[in-house]
């Protein structure tokens, strides 16, 4: 990202025709949240889409067959999936987990979650890919099918998991894979990454092998993400700790590793039994140095990637990026674990539009807040109220050396501690946030909390529901309409639920909700440029008990003016729908197919006789050409 490293293509993607074009722009600025850019830039299909049902399609019914299903009109097509090679000279799939780690390295990864659409500056019919690969599914990665029982397994593992890139381009009005472009590559758990921000050099985030903090191996756990207006893809590490343990059973874990999840025995990896690097009795620095955004730029496939600490080190789920009436960035995160919080994040400095190269490090600098919400006014079906952002400084709110927090890298590093002792509210479960185009408001999926009504997560304003086993989809509006504002009106767009199994319950949800359109756990959120917001389920498929009716995941889209929702998608058995990018005329819909079959009964995408499952990324078209949804 440094002058002396820029490459030719680098400098003319920066260029973007003078900062990517108004139309690229609001593409990038609107499906991760644009506020003012998204708006100013779409007034013409804004004025359309008023005139028109927003929603176009007929509701899918509810499904548990072992594949796609969409509405009438409308196809899907594989795109890329787990183990494909991205060079001429990879080693195919062979569908029996028999692959090497070298081998992994040069295909795509598993468990496609969160992705970005980057288009090419002077050729509509190329683009780029960034696509997570959150995390791996052991009894299909590994021949014996179990938790890794060597380095060689962990190191698969390792090559697994991160970010893939490829390039693809449109030929006869699909969009392809272009194996062997030289923009493919993959950024895995042992690819060198720098720290940046205030965490830089902390002494929490040195270790044996990096004794200045300043350098880190790899990024996994990715689950969503964000596209700056500068052309860069945000990757967000979640459920890092997951990847740690301790060859010392009887080692006392300290608060913090506790807040952040760590157990001895590691959640279903092991890689500390055979790389000492996740071994917290000998390397307990190591965990500091992930949960963090990383920023890497596509079209530079020389590029080092960055941890963005400013952000926060939490259990990231997605950065909705929208930018303030005064033209500062403003990044909306949220951090996926039971009673845990909201945070924006708003950048010093201001965007510049004329030289995208000046807002490489933009996110640097700036200030993280977190939110608090009133309990609002108790309504069952639509609880609204009030809210403030709570600054996380060091040296405000409470903030003190004597309470741990003498430098903000201390404060971005235990962000969960810091944002506990300032007040903020307890949360199910934040996943995906989305920032209307049109009017600004911004939307955050609450998936679920089985642990709310307890002593110690008690019922409140948006989180209304004790055992809160459907979820919710919280709304909220800054005051004045500007992203950078200290307060907040808020209410819940919509509760999930089974009016089915629970008629004139809290659990039958919304009154919008209904036996046609009824789903659970929301968790991937968006928006497209006529406003449609799109919403991706990752929840209980059993189709049975509080569940019946539900089948498979799912995706559903709804018009945020009527409140109208219907489902537009069904995935196949056992997956979680996740991950979502529009191309820019928003005629094909890029979706994640993620743990096909992650308890058996699947073998989607390729239906073959020895086959194991694959996570997939498909690419679904209308069959006359039209705008999806539309």
């Amino acid at each position: 990202m440094h002058d002396e490293q820029m490459t030719d293509l680098e400098r003319l993607v920066l260029s973007r025709r003078r900062f990517i074009g108004a139309g690229a722009l609001a593409g990038a600025a609107l499906f991760l949240g644009g506020g003012t850019l998204g708006r100013n830039a779409l007034a013409e299909p804004l004025a359309a889409a008023r005139s028109r049902p927003l929603l176009g399609f007929a509701n899918v019914p509810a499904s548990s067959a072992d594949t796609v299903t969409l509405p009438p009109g409308y196809r899907f097509r594989p795109l890329i999936s787990w183990g494909q090679p991205l060079h001429a000279d990879g080693a195919p799939y062979r569908g029996d987990g028999s692959h090497s780690a070298a081998e992994q390295l040069g295909q795509f990864g598993d468990n496609n979650d969160g992705m970005g659409f980057f288009p090419w500056p002077d050729d509509p019919d190329r683009a780029l890919l960034a696509i997570n690969n959150e995390y791996v599914n052991y009894r299909y990665l590994l021949a014996h099918g179990h938790l890794p029982q060597s380095l060689e397994d962990v190191r698969k593992a390792q090559a697994a998991v991160g970010v893939t890139v490829i390039e693809v381009q449109r030929k006869g009005g699909e969009w392809r894979f272009v194996q062997g472009s030289p923009y493919n590559r993959r950024i895995h758990a042992n690819l060198p990454i720098s720290i940046s921000g205030p965490a830089r050099g902390h002494e929490l985030l040195r270790t044996a092998a990096d004794p200045q903090g300043i350098e880190v191996l790899g990024t996994f756990q990715n689950c969503a993400s964000g596209r700056t207006p500068w052309g860069t893809y945000l990757t967000c590490e979640e459920n890092f700790s997951d990847c740690f343990g301790s060859s010392d059973a009887g080692l006392a874990l300290t608060p913090d590793q506790q807040r952040y999840g760590v157990e001895h025995a590691s959640v279903g990896n092991d890689w500390h039994r055979f790389d000492e690097r996740f071994d917290i009795a000998r390397h307990p620095n190591e965990l500091h140095r992930h949960g963090w955004i990383t920023e890497i730029d596509p079209f530079d496939p020389n590029s080092r990637p960055v941890k963005r600490t400013a952000l926060g080190r939490f259990k990231h789920e997605n950065a909705a990026l929208t930018i303030s009436r005064d033209g500062r960035v403003v990044v909306y995160m949220g951090d996926d674990e039971r009673g845990e919080f909201i945070y924006k994040f708003v950048t010093r400095d201001r965007l510049n539009t004329r030289d995208p190269r000046a807002n490489r490090d933009i996110l640097d600098h700036g200030s993280l807040y977190v939110a608090r919400f009133d309990a609002g006014d108790g309504d069952p079906q639509q609880p609204r109220g009030r809210g403030r952002w709570i600054e996380l400084s060091a040296g405000k709110n409470g903030l003190t050396a004597e309470r741990g927090f003498a430098s903000q890298g201390d404060v971005v590093i235990r962000t969960r501690q810091a944002a506990s002792l300032v007040g903020a509210t307890r949360m199910d479960r934040p996943e995906w946030i989305a920032v209307n185009p049109h009017d600004g408001q911004v939307y955050c999926t609450l998936t679920n909390n089985h642990k709310r009504g307890s002593d110690d997560l008690p019922v409140d304003g948006p989180n209304p529901r004790a055992n809160n086993i459907y979820g919710q989809i919280l709304r909220w509006r800054e005051d004045g309409d500007d992203a950078a504002a200290g307060e907040f009106a808020w209410d819940l767009y919509l509760i999930a639920g089974n009016p089915v199994v629970h008629p004139g319950t809290p659990n039958a949800g919304s009154p919008q909700i209904n036996a046609d359109n009824m789903f659970n756990s929301p968790d991937g959120l968006g928006f497209d440029a006529d406003g449609r917001l799109w919403v991706l389920t990752d929840g209980k498929y059993s189709d049975s008990g509080d569940f019946a009716g539900m089948g498979n995941n799912q995706m559903l889209c709804a018009d945020p003016r009527s409140g109208e929702i219907r489902r537009f998608m069904v995935g196949p058995v056992g997956c979680e729908v996740t991950g979502l990018a529009f191309a820019p005329d928003y005629r094909t819909l890029f979706v994640g197919i993620q743990h096909p079959g992650e308890e058996g009964g699947s073998s989607f995408p390729d239906h073959q006789p020895g086959m194991r499952p694959r996570s997939t990324v498909i690419a679904i078209t209308r069959e006359d050409g039209g705008v999806i949804g539309a």
